[in-house]
């Protein structure tokens, strides 16, 4: 797919075929996967996602029944590049089944930390030993330093 500078998002490219304006789509196959580039007047623009990426469909049915939902119903298809049956797999993206384990390990490991808060509370809650003031907490870190600092220091 040519590599454009500006692109376009689904909500522009609502706007401007509820105003009316003319626009057309070229369809560029790639590695297992469709790209497209918008057309009107003569502005041409990637079909951006979301995050704005290039937008890809990985079937070409996905992106025939986006274009005529969108009324754009003329289209060049350029096939030099597709391949079938290839996986795409851009620099920099993961597959949604590694993003999807990831966010598993990350709940768990918060799940595993929230559990401990819980129990070093329950533990320290239990604890029979006087509880010391503010200050007098603070001063014996500070001494603690100090000597700390006298050892480092001789």
């Amino acid at each position: 797919m040519p590599a454009l500078e500006k692109t376009i998002d689904h909500g522009t490219l609502r706007r401007l075929v509820s105003a009316g304006a003319h626009v057309g789509a070229e369809i560029f196959g790639q590695a297992g996967s469709w790209g497209v580039v918008i057309n009107y007047g003569r502005a041409s623009q990637t079909l951006a996602a979301a995050r704005g990426e290039p937008r890809t469909f990985r079937k070409f049915e996905t992106l025939a029944s986006y274009l005529k939902d969108m009324s754009i119903t003329e289209c060049t298809v350029h096939l030099a590049e597709f391949e079938p049956g290839a996986k795409e797999i851009q620099p920099g993206t993961e597959k949604r089944r590694v993003v999807a384990s990831d966010r598993l390990k990350a709940a768990h490991a918060a799940a595993a930390h929230d559990q401990w808060v819980k129990e070093s509370i329950a533990a320290s809650l239990a604890d029979p030993a006087p509880n010391l003031q503010h200050d007098e907490v603070m001063r014996q870190a500070r001494a603690l330093i100090a000597k700390k600092r006298k050892q480092h220091a001789g």
